[in-house]
């Protein structure tokens, strides 16, 4: 690939990782579908791959992407946003301690206390926006500091750079969940971050049809190989088509991510002015907790957001059950608006408020989604 890095990351989104092929000129890179590549007799590579789940042209393609939008050493592709997350976090030399934010995506919740007890990771939960409760946590030992922002589905802003520092001066490795904001918005390796992780299957796929996560690393060290070995070794890979879909998406993520928050902007004017409503979550407001820290350190504020309703867990159904536009499904980051009360999904153990409803900001012309929203409410 030839494209240089140093180019604003509008620029890398449509261009890296998407070069023409150098053997057709086709200015879309076909796909790699192969699972097996000739090697010599010996075993010598002809041309750097073997195996389709040790590595990819399609799928190095996206890792180079992925790793020059968030200003990375390195990247690698998984499955999944799940897979991606457990991939490093079971790459850990184990007994170890992972200190995680109270709020975050509930599949993280999920694992974290189902799972890593049993793998000798001992868990601790904090308020990540409360710098002094993070010290404390770290004082007892860490290895891992788990960073989400904005987080899911309370919108809080955790200060990446601050809780870097602490991170680092009690010897843990730092990563950030960059979902929601995507490189194009921030870039948690500029603020001392050592690994940002990403669900592609939102905005880099952009369009609710392929499944995916990443990890980028600021250094391709020796942990980093060891994540690439246990992904080689246990098999999450992304598939080739999975990965030329992500390809795909990275072209048009500036332009979709432009309309994604200018829509947004508007919808959450309008529903914070409206009489139903008793918070909205969103960064962008000025009376957010965590405005000027996001202003710090997002671009834009995003096309995430959450509600909560004045008459509680029967007012937020009632609302979602009379939209027309906005979609009552899970995940985020496609075209389509959608809407979600997340305490309804969250398994039996929820801990989102009942009257929360999660919304992702569509690329829908915005005035029809206000007008769905106001009929909603009505």
């Amino acid at each position: 690939m030839n494209t240089p890095r140093n180019l604003r990351p509008g620029t890398l989104a449509v261009h890296i990782g998407n070069e023409p092929d150098p053997a057709t000129g086709a200015v879309a890179p076909p796909i790699q579908l192969a699972t097996t590549f000739r090697h010599g007799a010996d075993g010598a590579r002809q041309a750097g791959y073997e195996y389709q789940r040790e590595g990819n042209p399609t799928n190095d393609r996206l890792r180079e992407a992925i790793a020059a939008l968030e200003g990375a050493q390195t990247a690698l592709t998984f499955a999944s946003g799940m897979a991606a997350i457990s991939g490093l976090i079971e790459a850990l030399p184990t007994p170890a301690r992972l200190v995680m934010p109270n709020d975050c995506y509930v599949g993280l919740r999920i694992y974290a206390t189902e799972f890593l007890p049993a793998r000798g990771i001992d868990v601790v939960r904090v308020d990540m926006t409360d710098l002094d409760a993070v010290r404390a946590a770290c004082a007892d030992g860490v290895d891992l500091l788990w960073i989400e922002t904005p987080s899911n589905p309370l919108m809080q802003i955790s200060d990446i750079a601050a809780l870097a520092e602490i991170g680092h001066a009690h010897g843990a490795l730092v990563a950030c969940d960059n979902t929601f904001a995507t490189p194009l918005l921030t870039r948690p390796l500029e603020h001392g971050a050592d690994v940002v992780m990403h669900s592609t299957t939102k905005y880099f796929g952009g369009h609710s049809d392929v499944l995916g996560g990443a990890l980028a690393f600021a250094k391709g060290d020796d942990f980093a190989k060891c994540v690439a070995h246990r992904l080689h070794i246990t098999g999450a890979v992304l598939a080739p088509f999975s990965a030329w879909l992500t390809l795909r998406g990275c072209r048009s993520l500036s332009a979709r991510m432009a309309m994604h928050c200018a829509n947004a902007r508007k919808v959450v004017e309008f529903l914070a002015s409206h009489p139903a409503i008793e918070r909205v979550n969103y960064p962008g407001l000025a009376t957010h907790p965590g405005h000027a820290v996001a202003a710090r350190q997002m671009r834009d504020f995003g096309a995430m957001l959450s509600i909560q309703l004045h008459g509680g867990r029967d007012a937020a159904l009632a609302m979602a059950g009379k939209l027309r536009i906005f979609t009552n499904a899970t995940s985020l980051g496609g075209c389509e608006s959608l809407i979600e009360h997340r305490a309804s999904v969250e398994g039996p153990k929820p801990s989102s408020p009942g009257n929360l409803l999660r919304i992702s900001v569509g690329l829908e012309d915005v005035d029809d989604l206000i007008e769905d929203l106001a009929q909603a409410l009505a």
